[in-house]
C-alpha cells in the first residue's frame, strides 16, 4: 500500500521510532493521527513536523482499553476513514532475572506490551476491513524470537505480538488488509528511560552498533509499503532472526554470554 494521501495511526509517536514513523509518514505525503501516554512528547513531534491539520494529537494509554475504544472516533473525526494502523508503542524492563522480578514490573510489561496493542488493533481493525486497501503493522523486537536474559518478560510479550500479528495476517490473507510485523535489532532511542530503566555497562549507543530512529522508521515504511510480513530493522536482528533457526541453543548462549554484565 502506498502512503501518499492515507491515513496512518502511529501508537508511541512521541518519541524514538515512533515520532520517526510520525515524520517520514508525513514527508511520504499521508495523515497521521500520533498517540502517545505524554502530551509532551507529541508536542515535541508536532513541533518537529509543522504539518498543519495533516496531523493530530491524541493522548492517551494504550493499556486503557475504554480509552483506546473511543480512539477511532477521535481520529476519523480529524482525517476520516483510517486506511493503516502502526501499533508502535513499548516499554522495556529493569534488567534483572524473571525469579527477582517484581510482579508490578511483569504485569506493566503484558498491560504495554501486549495488551495494548491487542486494544487498538480490535478498535480499528473493523475501520481497515472496510477500507479499499488497508494495512497493519505491529512493531514486536528481536527479543521475540530469541531470549535475552534479563528481558525476558519484555522478550515474551514481543513474541506474543510476533504471533499474533502472524496469527491476524493468517486471518486476512482473503482480505485487502496487509499485515507486518516489525523486529527490530538494537535502535538508537530514548526507550530504556522512557521506561524508567537505567541502563548498565555496554549498553550504550557508544558502546553498540545501533540502527538509529530515522533509519529504522524508513525501513519499516519501505517494508509496510512492499507488503512485507517480516520487516527486520538492523544487521543484528537479521543476523539473528538466521541464526536462531540455524542453531537455537548455540544462538540462546551467544545472547547469554553478551548480555551477563547487563543483567543484576
Amino acid at each position: 500500500m502506498k502512503l501518499e494521501g492515507k491515513v496512518i495511526v502511529v501508537t508511541g509517536g512521541g518519541s524514538g521510532i515512533g515520532q520517526e514513523l510520525v515524520l517520514a509518514l508525513l514527508k511520504r505525503g499521508a495523515r497521521v493521527a500520533a498517540v502517545d501516554l505524554r502530551m509532551e512528547g507529541l508536542d515535541e513531534t508536532a513541533a518537529k513536523a509543522n504539518a498543519g491539520d495533516r496531523l493530530s494529537l491524541h493522548e492517551g494509554n494504550i493499556a486503557d482499553r475504554e480509552a483506546v475504544m473511543a480512539l477511532p472516533a477521535a481520529v476519523e473525526a480529524a482525517h476520516g476513514a483510517v486506511d493503516g494502523l502502526i501499533n508502535n508503542a513499548g516499554v522495556i524492563q529493569p534488567f534483572v532475572d524473571f525469579a527477582d522480578l517484581d510482579m508490578a514490573v511483569i504485569d506493566r510489561m503484558v498491560n504495554v506490551n501486549l495488551v495494548g496493542p491487542i486494544n487498538v488493533t480490535k478498535a480499528f481493525l473493523p475501520s481497515l476491513l472496510a477500507r479499499p486497501e488497508a494495512h497493519l503493522v505491529n512493531v514486536a523486537s528481536m527479543g521475540g524470537f530469541i531470549p535475552f536474559p534479563g528481558q525476558t518478560m519484555y522478550s515474551a510479550t514481543k513474541a506474543g505480538v510476533k504471533l499474533l500479528t502472524e496469527g491476524i495476517y493468517a486471518e486476512l490473507m482473503d482480505t485487502k488488509v496487509d499485515v507486518s510485523c516489525v523486529m527490530p535489532g538494537a535502535v538508537n532511542t530514548h526507550i530504556a528511560e522512557n521506561s524508567g530503566i537505567e541502563m548498565r555497562g555496554g549498553a550504550d549507543a557508544s558502546s553498540a552498533r545501533m540502527t538509529s530512529a530515522p533509519d529504522a522508521a524508513q525501513i519499516i515504511l519501505d517494508g509496510m509499503e512492499a507488503g512485507k510480513l517480516h520487516i527486520l530493522v538492523g544487521s543484528d536482528a537479521k543476523m539473528l532472526f538466521r541464526l536462531v533457526r540455524l542453531a537455537p541453543a548455540w544462538a540462546i548462549g551467544f545472547i547469554q554470554k553478551q548480555m551477563a554484565k547487563m543483567v543484576k
